[in-house]
């Protein structure tokens, strides 16, 4: 078991290079405009991104690839690539995902190949497929032979440690803070895991109008740490 959970350890370090670094998904809207300024109020920033966002975006887009790659079905991924892509209506929030996931299975295919990931990536660079990375977590899971499960938990905790690294960097809070804001997450993605599981599909792609505009806003700001 050990073995298989090395690989996503990696994956999941806010190191991994998929670019994610370079993206907020809005959050830094809300920090130029002193919503979001310290630890409490990035927590409540985080818990209503995590269960009103990434829930019907990333949560349930892995949980639908696992399901799809899982059955042969790989019609199911391609189509759920673009759902995925069309549901997003920030540009930059849209091709930042776009990015974070042609890169993720750009690497992943070298790291962790599979038949499915290939034919993912090779559908990327033909143009036939824009590349996700909540597809990238399910298709590399289901190599791994890692449970449905773990699969959504690694992608939903990347998107936050992610997040939270980029806000330790923008408001600015120190490295325990950090630290300690993550370990918080923990639960609260238990939750979210456990609500997505039972999700029907026909939710994909719901999320919260005021952190679309956010995110839409985010590309007119005077100043910017993240490109998204």
């Amino acid at each position: 078991m050990i073995e298989r959970l090395f690989p996503l350890i990696q994956l999941c370090d806010s190191n991994f290079p998929s670019g994610s670094f370079s993206h907020s998904f809005g959050m830094e809207t809300y920090i130029q405009e002193g919503k979001v300024h310290d630890a409490a109020s990035l927590k409540a920033f985080l818990k209503v991104y995590i269960s009103k966002s990434l829930t019907y975006t990333d949560g349930l887009g892995c949980r639908l690839a696992y399901e799809f790659v899982s059955s042969h079905r790989a019609e199911g991924i391609w189509y759920l690539d673009e759902l995925l892509y069309a549901a997003c209506s920030p540009r930059e929030s849209r091709e930042a995902s776009k990015r974070i996931g042609q890169q993720m299975a750009k690497l992943c295919s070298n790291l962790y190949p599979s038949e499915e990931l290939l034919a993912y990536l090779k559908k990327i660079q033909g143009k036939q497929c824009y590349g996700h990375p909540a597809i990238v977590f399910a298709l590399v899971c289901t190599e791994l032979n890692l449970t449905v499960e773990m699969a959504i938990y690694a992608c939903l905790y990347a998107a936050v440690s992610s997040l939270i690294q980029n806000a330790v960097r923008g408001i600015p809070l120190g490295q325990t803070t950090g630290q300690s804001l993550l370990l918080w997450s923990h639960e609260v993605i238990q939750t979210a895991v456990a609500f997505i599981k039972a999700l029907p599909e026909d939710e994909l792609g719901r999320t919260l109008p005021g952190l679309e505009i956010a995110q839409m806003r985010h590309e007119n700001l005077h100043v910017r740490l993240f490109m998204s």
